[in-house]
């Protein structure tokens, strides 16, 4: 299987400073597309294969649209979420379950404690266990098993690659991204994930945020309501206090962050940023995104500073903050 890129090709993205002292540094890759689609910036070499992990979930939710599947508003921002499994995501992805005639037993994703502190603490209270509906990809594979059932597909074997589903999501990929994908890999929620070039990632997220619901293609309306429906309700692609629902609340940008350090990006005048870095970290990925879409014009700098300041970048001494995680321009 062909592998991710090496160090050669990549460039420092950001660092962690303590007390004016560089503890760490943190190397990948980034494109910057405009809004015309064409490349503004390159960072290291974008022709690099990765797989997009969570980054992926905005084409796989659109193969489902593509196929039936009646999800709009908060089902179809689940449906793209690595959500924080508090209550009101589970009762989403419960409502995409109850489309499908399905309970959360069909679910094939693995059981797993909900990412919001606050969520998991009240469920150790009540001596709550790790559940499928909890876990961050329960959305994307309740639209998988509501696509199967609206389209006369089997449930059981969904997240097979032969299956129906898998075999429409990976053809929908390969159109969006401009290229054949270069391997078959399995994510952490059991579902097939496409090794790709970052670039053919950047190129699909440009396609997709730049769609609009009154396009003469399908595919391209089934994008503009995706997107809607994500910066209507960002509450439901991650969670409150995270990064990707903060950045889309107050700036109104398109993001999707993936595991392994993958960050998609598109700000409301059609500038495009993907990166992946290579240590895996996501912990820089949102403010390098941010920054980029800044220095290209689309985002402001008070207004990228303001929205830094929210999200966990802080390094810490003797309880004080003595540095930060920033970027390394």
């Amino acid at each position: 299987m062909p592998q991710t890129f090496a160090a050669a090709d990549a460039v420092e993205l950001a660092v962690v400073e303590r007390s004016g002292f560089v503890e760490s540094r943190h190397a990948g890759i980034a494109l910057v597309l405009a809004a015309d689609g064409t490349i503004a910036e390159k960072l290291g070499d974008p022709s690099s294969l990765i797989l997009p992990r969570s980054s992926l979930k905005p084409l796989q939710a659109l193969a489902c649209l593509s196929a039936g599947a009646p999800l709009e508003g908060e089902r179809l921002g689940l449906a793209t979420a690595s959500h924080a499994g508090t209550d009101r995501h589970v009762a989403v992805v419960r409502d995409i379950l109850s489309l499908a005639q399905l309970g959360e037993e069909d679910l094939g994703c693995p059981a797993a404690w909900p990412s919001d502190t606050a969520t998991r603490d009240e469920m150790v209270r009540e001596l709550g266990r790790p559940a499928r509906i909890r876990m961050n990809c329960s959305g994307k594979h309740a639209a998988m098993l509501l696509t199967s059932v609206v389209n006369g597909w089997d449930t059981e074997s969904y997240l097979a690659p032969e299956h129906p589903v898998q075999i429409l999501i990976r053809e929908t990929v390969e159109r969006l991204i401009g290229e054949k994908i270069a391997a078959t890999a399995v994510d952490g929620c059991g579902a097939p994930v496409y090794a790709m070039t970052l670039f053919g990632l950047a190129r699909a997220i440009h396609r997709i945020g730049n769609s609009s619901t009154t396009s003469p293609f399908a595919l391209h309306r089934s994008a503009g309501a995706l997107v809607g429906a994500v910066r209507a309700d960002p509450w439901t692609i991650d969670g409150p206090g995270r990064a990707d629902t903060i950045v889309i609340e107050r700036l109104g940008v398109f993001a999707k962050g993936g595991a392994e350090g993958v960050m998609v990006m598109v700000a409301r005048d059609g500038t495009t940023v993907a990166l992946k870095m290579l240590d895996g970290s996501g912990r820089a990925a949102t403010a390098v995104a941010l920054r980029l879409l800044e220095r290209h014009g689309a985002l402001a700098s008070a207004d990228v500073a303001d929205t830094l300041s929210k999200l966990p970048l802080a390094v810490t001494g003797g309880g004080q903050d003595v540095g930060a995680i920033r970027p390394a321009f």
